[in-house]
């Protein structure tokens, strides 16, 4: 279902065409279109209403399938159009309404536009990319490095440079991060988009881990973090082939650029922080956005940038993007989902769910299928729980109410050798709440008997000195506590003499 909806929001709010957003998805022009036709009959309209979880576009999508009827089509002359398309103003969309006024039943423009590509490939040698204004950027990292030193220490350490380039004007960013990490790389992109003033319709970038999880020649896998940023952000995400530099290769040029005009011009350089190195690195790339082309010495990439792409770029979102981490937990028996060894309660009806969990520095949120289930302040305790009272079961939540003071006082009204019964048990745990079992089971005992009965029991397990629900138990099992305690037994009185009583005379 989320690949449905992203479908739905590049066509309804990107305007791709069902090609490009086949390519971004990495599915087939078929399922796009089968996609977007349910839409249309199942009376739905964009954007979705938020109340509308996955289950329910689900079931609005696909409750009643259609099956798709194929006409008999006519296949145009592929030889006569491509030799029509040199002669001047005349444009594949002229020659697809020529072609479909002789043939009604023919293909859509998108698919006459296709097969007309296919059948040309065999003729190019080399495929040339054409960019449109504001719709590619292109992002990778310099394979050159540069060295930061630590003052106090003076350890080195290498610093990684980012680089981006939008296809139409070429105009190139770059920075320095510590590391290609994920914050580090969502990072650069939203600096990229804010030095841009704008976001542009595509990302590509390479295959890096923060950005595929999976590399995969048709269907990559997403970073869903990089996915969440591509939502925000309303961009579509076209990762390159692995080990096919030739689809980025404005990025591999401008990196190239980057290494020649910027790196190496501050070989010599000692750097003591990643900012000084990005202070650095700034006035050198505005020289090179404004230097002159080689073959068009009157533009550059900073007039092309001004006049093509910025122009063309969408505008930012009215909040920046705040980077959050991605993961799947399964809910525990215990109705808790794990999240860097703290505990998040969630629902107790979704224990064994397997769960999405996105991770801020501020919160936790819980999503099963697309739809929030539960959200929490986050916590950097480790091995504690944090747990809402409406998560619990009926009878869990009546036994999360007991407090040691609560358990206190119920044992004080019983009488006071119970109190300091419970006060003992209480005391010797290391947290309270690994107490709370035996004092309930005592509570219990004084239902089970009377509370004369275990008043009188508790003093006894007090003169004993074993303090637990099984001593008290056994001692009210057993009827110890009708018994008199050894102490209080009446001691008998020795005859002052007695014919085997010798006295002390006797050692004289």
């Amino acid at each position: 279902m989320r690949k449905i909806r992203d479908v739905l929001r590049l066509k309804f709010e990107n305007g791709l065409s069902n090609r490009r957003i086949a390519h971004s998805c990495h599915i087939s022009r078929a399922t796009v279109k089968d996609y977007l036709t349910r839409f249309q009959s199942s009376g739905l309209s964009w954007p979705l209403p938020d109340e509308l979880d996955e289950q329910a576009l689900e079931q609005h999508l696909f409750a009643t399938p259609e099956k798709a009827r194929k006409s008999e089509r006519i296949t145009p002359d592929w030889q006569h159009i491509h030799k029509n398309l040199s002669r001047p103003g005349v444009t594949l969309n002229l020659l697809w309404q020529e072609y479909k006024a002789g043939c009604p039943d023919g293909y859509q423009y998108s698919y006459f536009c296709d097969k007309y590509r296919d059948w040309r490939r065999h003729l190019d040698v080399v495929m040339r990319q054409n960019h449109l204004a504001g719709d590619k950027l292109f992002l990778d990292y310099a394979g050159h490095t540069m060295p930061v030193t630590d003052q106090a220490t003076g350890e080195i350490r290498q610093a990684q440079i980012f680089v981006a380039t939008l296809g139409a004007s070429s105009y190139t960013y770059c920075e320095a991060t510590w590391s290609q990490s994920l914050p580090d790389w969502i990072g650069s992109h939203v600096r990229t988009f804010a030095h841009l003033g704008g976001v542009p319709n595509m990302l590509v970038p390479d295959n890096l881990k923060s950005a595929v999880t999976s590399p995969h020649r048709y269907e990559p896998e997403k970073n869903p973090t990089y996915q969440d940023l591509a939502e925000h952000y309303h961009v579509a995400v076209v990762p390159a082939r692995v080990r096919k530099p030739q689809d980025k290769g404005k990025v591999e040029t401008a990196v190239l650029v980057v290494e020649r005009w910027i790196l190496a011009r501050l070989r010599d350089c000692t750097f003591f922080s990643l900012q000084a190195l990005n202070e650095a690195i700034k006035p050198l790339l505005e020289e090179l956005n404004r230097k002159p082309f080689q073959n068009m010495p009157d533009e550059c990439r900073q007039s092309l940038f001004d006049t093509l792409d910025k122009p063309a770029l969408k505008p930012l979102p009215a909040e920046r993007y705040q980077f959050a981490e991605w993961k799947k937990a399964r809910v525990h028996m215990d109705y808790h989902v794990e999240v860097n060894k703290h505990f998040y309660s969630v629902p107790y009806n979704l224990v064994k769910k397997q769960l999405d969990v996105r991770i801020t520095g501020q919160t936790i949120e819980c999503f099963q299928k697309g739809k929030r289930v539960a959200s929490h302040v986050r916590s950097h305790l480790k091995g504690r729980h944090t747990t809402q009272p409406e998560h619990m079961p009926e009878k869990h939540r009546r036994y999360a109410e007991w407090t040691p003071e609560r358990l206190q006082n119920w044992a004080a009204k019983t009488g006071g050798h119970t109190e300091e019964v419970v006060v003992r048990i209480l005391e010797s745990r290391k947290y309270p709440e690994q107490a709370f079992r035996s004092c309930l089971g005592i509570i219990h005992l004084g239902k089970r008997y009377n509370p004369e009965r275990l008043e009188k029991a508790c003093q006894r397990a007090l003169h004993l000195g074993a303090c637990s629900y099984k001593t008290l138990e056994a001692i009210l099992r057993n009827g110890q506590d009708q018994q008199p305690l050894p102490d209080s037994q009446p001691l008998i009185a020795l005859p002052e003499r007695h014919d085997n009583v010798r006295g002390a005379l006797y050692y004289n």
